[in-house]
């Protein structure tokens, strides 16, 4: 590890040779490998994954999938390989897998260990327990692309939480047996606008160095012809294993950070560059009155023991509208005359007004 950090990394920029380079870095990561292996993983047979590792120089705007082929396939013969299909019309699940797995025979695929029906996976797999158990008992899953957008909500988040999640096949392609050694031999850079670092799986332990670096030229080259963003792009490119330091084979020049300065400036907008003058004319002024600026003061609040009896406020009576002068007049119009008394009240009057007279 030593002797590969002292040795001067090569800039992309120029037109150099690299696989000297990248060679002599995969010799030493397989010296360390072979280091750490024991006579127990021996028996196991203990292969360890490979990795680019790629350092950005900005975190990119949108998230991007890179699909990645390689001249020498970077999976061992012992990985399993499972095949979602589309629920074929006029079938049943046992008749679809045959129908398949007879497909798959003609053209020629040998990489595929399992098929699975849509409505097979709907039904059997829709226990937690159960999805994590084919979670678990295979390396990698392909779908056919007519169903793609179906699986999502059936699979569960810890497909994708583990980076398993189906790559998409067309099974009417005319090449299948070519198309799926492409998509499981090959591998897939995820670059994601959460952070400036991204991750691909380029080979195994068991490789020799020349298909190791084969493999790594041509990730490198693939990544930077598809890769959506513009200018210089990448800061470090290190390889890993699963048990290994990073260890770098390529380290950018600090000659063009000048000019991401100058794109920062010129993507600011013209609002945010009026109110940057408005900020340095205001600085200037104070500086030149020579006042100094007054640092605002944090004061405590009290909060009173006993919330205060709020008092409920009066309701206002609705004054009586005045009557109009004319409703008035008809009132006094339209009033009833006294009753005249009638002769029976008057005889009584009468009679007590004698008796009252004779006392």
């Amino acid at each position: 590890f030593v002797f590969l950090l002292s040795i001067n990394t090569p800039n992309l920029d120029t037109k150099v040779n690299v696989s000297c380079q990248v060679k002599k870095a995969v010799q030493a990561l397989q010296a360390f490998l072979k280091t750490k292996s024991t006579q127990d993983s021996l028996l196991l047979d203990d292969t360890q994954q490979i990795s680019l590792l790629f350092t950005l120089w900005k975190i990119p705007k949108q998230a991007q999938t890179i699909r990645i082929p390689l001249p020498h396939g970077q999976r061992t013969d012992t990985d399993e390989v499972c095949l979602f299909t589309r629920d074929e019309p006029n079938m049943t699940p046992d008749q679809t897998q045959r129908f398949y797995k007879r497909l798959l025979e003609e053209k020629g695929v040998k990489n595929v260990s399992e098929i699975i029906p849509y409505k097979l996976l709907k039904t059997e797999y829709k226990p937690h327990e159960a999805k994590r158990r084919l979670l678990g008992n295979f390396d990698m899953f392909i779908s056919d692309d007519r169903i793609r957008r179906l699986l999502p909500s059936h699979l569960g988040k810890h497909f994708y939480e583990r980076k398993k999640e189906p790559l998409c096949v067309n099974l009417q392609s005319k090449h299948l047996a070519r198309d799926i050694q492409r998509v499981v031999q090959g591998t897939s850079l995820k670059v994601t606008n959460r952070g400036c670092c991204c991750m691909a799986r380029v080979a195994h332990s068991s490789m020799t160095a020349d298909e190791v670096t084969e493999n790594i030229e041509a990730t490198v080259q693939t990544v930077m012809a598809k890769i959506r963003m513009k200018g210089q792009v990448m800061k470090i490119i290190h390889i890993k294993s699963q048990s290994s330091v990073a260890l770098p084979i390529y380290t950018s020049s600090l000659s063009h950070i000048s000019a991401l300065q100058q794109a920062d400036k010129s993507a600011t907008t013209p609002k945010e560059k009026k109110r940057g003058g408005e900020a340095k004319q205001t600085v200037a002024t104070a500086e030149g009155k020579g006042e100094e600026e007054e640092v605002p003061q944090l004061v405590p609040i009290e909060t009173p023991s006993k919330k205060p009896k709020l008092e409920k406020p009066k309701k206002k009576q609705p004054k009586k509208a005045p009557r109009p002068a004319a409703a008035k007049k008809g009132a006094k119009k339209g009033a009833k005359a006294p009753r005249k008394l009638t002769k029976k009240a008057g005889k009584k009057t009468e009679s007590r007004v004698k008796r009252k007279s004779l006392k």
